[in-house]
């Protein structure tokens, strides 16, 4: 879902993908590195994709990939800087142009600027702004979506129980855009409304009633108005714009109704929910995670894409911020480039959501260039990854030999680097199929004075794409402490010991869930816990703590990535918690 709320800001963070592989085995690169820039004007279609309808509807959409969005900006609420975000300028879209974007998304809440009665007028002011904007984006040759954004949640929410007034509030928001945009370029695009919700509907039948008579009333307005609107595309979505099976085919059927081959169908997609907010002990991008997604890419094509409806995924990305720690990197990657690999199969055109983690929209710089490097790469090709991107050598034992599993996705192994030095096949690794070895010589030169946390960083190299990372990290076996604190927070003094946590249990003696989320025993990372890696604590939050029973013995497991555990009690009596070690 799109977020809502202003997000923390935090400190800033680049020869082609036709590099042959004579390239890749004499000189290494890292994901950041120019030499493995990607030109995104030409997103290239796998060889196994379905084959593509054509008609202007589905050109026009395919030559749209791929697409960024300016979120939390003119949709933040009460005006464009609340969120975080400066104002938007003709240099921002200069630079995603510049990045390999062709198209931006352009959320809008108009009830920033806008009567909330009779006969609902739009503040020219702020309608001036939004032009504005809109036409920066389109002076730099970009597509661009501009919809109606928070105001689903805001007023047109409240349609089951204030029926007429929503409705007329909508037509007047919308006959007033397709006036003042009505002869704006046909690259211009318009979206009814972002993630249409209904409070006190009856179900979902009213749901999709409800929407219906918004998408279609949307639909007459524009058309009516002329000028360029007669033939502009404009994008539908279905409830909640959700990807699930009912909600798709109702919008199918419905637009089949308006007998208009100028429609395009737009979804969101933030992955499978346990995996995207960590929880219930979904921390890697498993086989069921993947069938989650590769599922929702297949009910678009069989939907839409195959019967020549194109599809705008206006918007993807994670429930969880990407610099949070919620999901691991490499899982991270992972999930990404299925996306875009998922995307090109089923001729899906991706808007990347982007509420200013991703693009510092002050210093015009990504907040991470490898991520977004390998997000960039995705839209053109699959690259190798393996079965994990984190190596973990124990300080206080022996070190040994460790294996990991290649996803060549397609690919060839190459080589493997260290910085600018190549590891010695046979000598330093093995590869067997899609076994990968890393000696325990080479390890032990790889961890070096065997200082906690990451030693080394090693880049697997495949015929094509970017290289997987590998860190290679000294640990032991974390240390926890015992605590006492209150209701509103605990920290618990952690020794990390180079280790990194990857979720915790939280369990009553009758081995039922303790926590927010009764029905799992895997809690929520972020919302019921957090590690302080500099600090040295793990944090219970607030909503963990109040929601444990008073006087009942809760066992918590934190499970760390480097495959150890460690076991911890807590006692809240009132306000009061208790922790210990076992």
């Amino acid at each position: 879902m799109t977020h809502h709320l202003p997000v923390a800001r935090h400190r800033a963070r680049g020869a082609s993908l036709a590099a042959t592989a004579a390239l890749l085995l004499l000189a290494p690169a890292t994901i950041g590195g120019t030499a493995f820039a990607v030109d995104s004007t030409a997103p290239t279609t796998p060889t196994d994709a379905t084959p593509m309808v054509h008609n202007r509807a589905m050109d026009t959409v395919a030559r749209m990939q791929p697409s960024w969005n300016m979120g939390n900006s003119l949709d933040a609420i009460p005006d464009e800087t609340s969120w975080g975000n400066p104002p938007a300028t003709k240099a921002l879209f200069d630079y995603i142009k510049s990045q390999g974007f062709r198209s931006v998304r352009i959320p809008v809440a108009w009830s920033n600027g806008q009567s909330a009665t009779a006969p609902y007028t739009i503040d020219p002011t702020y309608l001036a702004r939004v032009k504005q904007v809109v036409d920066y984006a389109l002076a730099d040759g970009l597509y661009v979506d501009m919809n109606v954004h928070h105001d689903s949640w805001q007023w047109i929410t409240n349609m089951p129980t204030q029926h007429d007034q929503v409705l007329a509030r909508f037509d007047a928001t919308w006959t007033q855009l397709a006036e003042t945009f009505r002869n704006e370029s046909d690259r211009l695009l318009f979206e009814s409304v972002n993630e249409p919700g209904f409070t006190g509907a009856t179900g979902d039948a009213q749901k999709m009633s409800l929407l219906d008579e918004l998408n279609n009333s949307f639909h007459s307005i524009v058309r009516r108005s002329g000028g360029g609107n007669a033939t502009r595309l404009l994008i539908l979505p279905p409830v909640g714009s959700s990807p699930d099976q009912t909600s798709m085919e109702h919008l199918a059927a419905d637009m089949a109704t308006l007998n208009d081959p100028d429609l395009v169908a737009t979804v969101h997609y933030y992955s499978f929910w346990p995996f995207s907010v960590n929880i219930a002990g979904y921390t890697t991008f498993n086989a069921q995670t993947q069938q989650d997604l590769t599922d929702a890419f297949n009910r678009m094509r069989d939907i839409f894409t195959s019967k020549g409806i194109p599809v705008y995924l206006g918007e993807y990305g994670l429930l969880s911020e990407p610099d949070s720690g919620i999901v691991e990197r490499g899982e991270m990657l992972k999930y990404f480039q299925e996306v875009a690999y998922q995307a090109r199969l089923d001729h899906v055109t991706t808007a990347l959501w982007d509420d200013g983690n991703f693009l510092d929209r002050n210093a015009l710089q990504w907040r991470d260039p490898a991520l977004f490097s390998w997000i960039k790469s995705s839209y053109h090709t699959e690259s190798g990854t393996a079965s994990t991107d984190q190596v973990f050598v124990s300080k206080s034992g022996p070190v040994s030999a460790q294996t990991l599993t290649l996803n060549l996705n397609g690919t060839d192994f190459l080589s493997i680097w260290q910085d600018d030095t190549r590891l010695v096949r046979g000598r330093d690794y093995a590869v067997s199929g899609n076994q990968l070895t890393l000696t325990a010589a080479e390890l032990a030169k790889l961890t070096g004075t065997g200082a906690y946390g990451v030693n080394s960083t090693l880049q697997v190299h495949f015929s094509r794409g970017l290289p997987w990372q590998i860190q290679v990290i000294t640990n032991d076996t974390p240390a926890l402490s015992g605590a006492t604190g209150t209701s509103d927070s605990l920290a618990i003094p952690t020794q990390f010991h180079g280790d990194r946590i990857a979720t915790m249990e939280a369990s009553y003696a009758d081995g039922t869930g303790a926590g927010p989320a009764s029905w799992t025993t895997y809690q929520e990372f972020g919302t019921a816990f957090s590690p302080d890696y500099t600090g040295g604590a793990l944090t219970l939050t607030s909503a963990f703590l109040t929601s444990l029973k008073d006087g009942a013995p809760v066992t918590l497991t934190f499970h760390f990535w480097s495959g150890t555990s460690d076991t911890y009690h807590l006692t809240k009596s009132g306000t009061s918690v208790t922790g210990t070690s076992s």
